[in-house]
């Protein structure tokens, strides 16, 4: 499927330059992301986006783990394979994501074997919050959900947990409607193609 929003293209003027500089996290030699160069078509809303979703990626309390972790799962959940495929090759090795707990994010359950009580936790409410848009709504779960998450989180990071997804699910929205087309360095979201259908 064809991209619907053009990024835009160098030459860039020269505050579109600086505004992508800005996006990208500092010390980092590649072209910046196609989901940049997209929002630069609005750079109004493009500049109040960079400020929050900077303070969740480098300023947030939850750890880095349990932050892309948290990403990955709303970017699958919500069928984002171009989100999915940047977090998972940029951020899961140096956030401590081995490729098991990666593939789990897309493919697995919060009750897979193959996490711990803590991921488990965190999936759940990920997984609750697209469902419902609530954590333990009584229709499911009752209050397991919220319980789980609170045995490993405080109320500040249970806070930014609830921020952080919502994010991530407008950030899916945003490339999804557009359907800004996947970075070649990318990881493919397990059960799509490089397209991201």
């Amino acid at each position: 499927m064809k991209q619907r929003i053009d990024g835009v293209t160098p030459p860039y003027e020269p505050e579109t330059g600086r505004a992508l500089r800005r996006w990208m996290p500092p010390g980092v030699a590649r072209e910046p992301l196609m989901l940049f160069k997209v929002l630069e078509r609005h750079p109004e809303l493009a500049s109040r986006m960079r400020a929050l979703g900077a303070g969740l990626l480098v300023h947030g309390l939850l750890s880095d783990a349990d932050r892309e972790l948290v990403i990955a799962r709303v970017a699958a959940r919500s069928g984002c394979a171009y989100e999915w495929g940047v977090h998972m090759a940029t951020y899961a090795e140096t956030a401590g994501l081995i490729p098991r707990q990666v593939t789990l994010t897309a493919t697995g359950g919060p009750d897979h074997p193959a996490s711990s009580d803590r991921q488990a936790a965190l999936l759940r409410t990920v997984d609750e919050l697209h469902d419902t848009a609530r954590v333990s709504d009584a229709a499911r779960v009752s209050d397991a959900a919220w319980s789980g998450l609170r045995e490993h989180l405080d109320e500040p990071e249970v806070l930014e947990l609830l921020v952080l997804a919502g994010w991530y699910r407008t950030i899916a929205y945003v490339a999804n409607g557009a359907r800004i087309e996947q970075e070649p360095w990318a990881l493919a979201l397990p059960g799509t193609d490089r397209s991201g259908a």
